[in-house]
């Protein structure tokens, strides 16, 4: 009987979702700042294999 009672509580306890909503009557503004260097990298990288590419003799 005890194992069924426990079965019973987890079933239950097991269906419950918790849901947490936040209303609010103004919109909210996000402003967020991003630095993206990934065009920096690429043009490394192309120069690098410019450098080093065959036709340019450097080894």
């Amino acid at each position: 009987m005890k194992w069924m009672l426990t079965l019973v509580f987890a079933v239950l306890v097991s269906a419950c979702t918790h849901k947490v909503q936040v209303e609010t009557k103004e919109p909210i503004t996000i402003n967020l700042n991003v630095k993206v260097d990934h065009e920096i990298r690429v043009k490394v990288d192309k120069e690098l294999d410019d450098l080093f590419s065959d036709d340019s003799e450097l080894f």
